[in-house]
């Protein structure tokens, strides 16, 4: 029995998972770029830390990219456990490549097009994604239904 490790369509998956954690990172640095820029902030002691005027809300660029960060959040960690359920149910490398690129292209566009107020780039791109996302479940569905297996009867594969 090959290893998850031979599995192309884990390969699929790490090389998303690798991209969409890069994707939040990113986000997450540049909400810290963007307050600095604005010379402001929330919390006291990073008012006092940093000699930043100290602000009772978020400035609009700064939140701007907080909303973009917590919409990835939303989307992208459904995602990663739905694509290794579909990899550990035995999904093909053919389907895992192409959902899975569908969606993390998606989801980068996406945050580039919210951080720039794109419109309707960013709502294709979401819709893009969510698609992506159901299409995934979907295939998570058949592949049970097509094995014939109860959840008390599902292997779970171990390496």
């Amino acid at each position: 029995m090959p290893t998850l490790q031979q599995n192309p369509a884990f390969t699929w998956y790490v090389i998303t998972c690798l991209v969409l954690c890069l994707n939040l990172v990113f986000l997450w640095a540049y909400s810290g770029s963007a307050r600095s820029k604005t010379g402001t902030a929330i919390n006291p002691e990073d008012s006092l830390r940093f000699k930043a005027a100290l602000a009772e809300a978020d400035p609009p660029a700064v939140a701007r990219v907080l909303r973009a960060h917590r919409n990835a959040e939303a989307n992208i960690y459904p995602f990663l456990i739905l694509g290794l359920v579909y990899v550990l149910a035995g999904g093909t490398p053919r389907t895992a490549a192409i959902v899975f690129s569908i969606f993390t292209a998606a989801r980068l566009v996406h945050s580039w097009a919210y951080i720039s107020g794109k419109q309707p780039q960013r709502t294709i791109c979401f819709l893009i994604g969510g698609v992506a996302l159901l299409a995934l479940i979907v295939c998570i569905a058949l592949l049970l239904i097509h094995t014939g297996a109860t959840p008390s009867q599902i292997p779970i594969k171990a390496s």
